[in-house]
């Protein structure tokens, strides 16, 4: 190990001992930073050099200018280091997301003072992408930020920076934050997965010629979770000009009790992240046509089902195998 690689290591461990892992982070005097950027070492060396030019030539005025510059550069100070101390940031709960697509990190920026909060930032750690926003006086304001998960399975949200430069820009305060916050990361759909393999009652179905209109059972009341495709619109239609709100859908068939089991073993691949691919977008495609399906993973089996709540527990359980 490199003494720059022991270093970022100790580095860290002294930022995780400072920063426990929480998704209301409060800053205080103890977890907020100052230090004077670019601009602001320019302006301390240009009124050091007004400062030592006063005193050789004796000039009352540069005396002046200097003093005056430098209280406006400690007011400066203390009003940037205000603007963040005392804000509360609370991580709005994380959506899963499939592998390939942008989380998206939704953060509340509270206060409890009456001053106005100006230009606030908030970035992931290892990015230089920002989004600011000014906080009002006794209100809240959200700002969110575009992160993609690395890999598949369950990942914890990257430490987050706080900052600001106001007023002036001369002096950098932040803090850093460590959410306790984990998203779920499911594999990404093969973009053009083969048919599913039917079980022998839809096999044989299959044979029959097909009609050009699908058949159903009868009529229900809508259900969350329905396809459009179940809609029956028309008859939706004239509910709601009779002054019902209530949609309709149709009851697919029930093809004598048949179920669709999607096996790993079944997709004729070789590749471990390949076969999750493949399975996810079958398991979108039977959620989509309404059908009964199971799940069957190495050392797991996931009795057949239909609804969102299932298939979030199937794409959960592609997401861990």
């Amino acid at each position: 190990m490199t003494p720059r690689q022991s270093l970022h290591d100790l580095t860290r461990r002294w930022l995780n001992a400072r920063t426990p892992a929480t998704n209301v982070w409060l800053l205080t005097h103890r977890n907020v930073y100052i230090l004077p950027t670019g601009p602001g070492l320019l302006l301390a060396t240009t009124l050091l050099v007004l400062l030592l030019t006063s005193i050789n030539f004796q000039l009352s005025l540069g005396y002046a200018l200097a003093f005056l510059l430098s209280g406006c550069a400690l007011v400066a100070m203390h009003m940037g280091h205000a603007t963040l101390r005392g804000l509360r940031l609370q991580l709005q709960p994380v959506q899963a997301r499939f592998l390939g697509t942008e989380t998206t990190l939704d953060i509340v920026l509270h206060t409890t003072r009456s001053a106005m909060r100006y230009g606030v930032g908030l970035s992931l750690s290892n990015t230089q992408q920002w989004a600011w926003a000014d906080v009002p006086g006794h209100g809240s304001t959200q700002v969110q930020l575009a992160w993609s998960a690395p890999q598949r399975g369950r990942s914890t949200v990257p430490m987050l920076r706080a900052e600001t430069r106001f007023p002036m820009g001369i002096f950098r305060v932040w803090s850093v934050w460590r959410p306790a916050a984990s998203v779920l990361v499911y594999p990404h759909p093969e973009p053009k997965a083969p048919p599913i393999p039917g079980t022998p009652a839809l096999d044989a179905a299959a044979d029959t010629p097909r009609s050009t209109e699908p058949a159903w059972d009868g009529l229900r009341p809508y259900r969350r979770g329905d396809a459009l495709g179940t809609v029956a619109w028309k008859q939706s239609g004239k509910a709601m000009a009779a002054g019902s709100d209530a949609w309709v859908s149709r009851e697919a068939p029930s093809q004598n009790g048949a179920e669709v089991w999607l096996d790993i073993s079944h997709t004729g691949l070789q590749d471990p992240e390949a076969q999750l691919s493949r399975l996810c977008a079958w398991v979108i495609h039977a959620h989509e046509q309404s059908l009964r399906y199971g799940l069957l993973l190495k050392g797991q089996r996931i009795a057949p089902s239909h609804g969102p709540a299932h298939l979030h527990r199937c794409l959960e359980a592609l997401a861990l195998c």
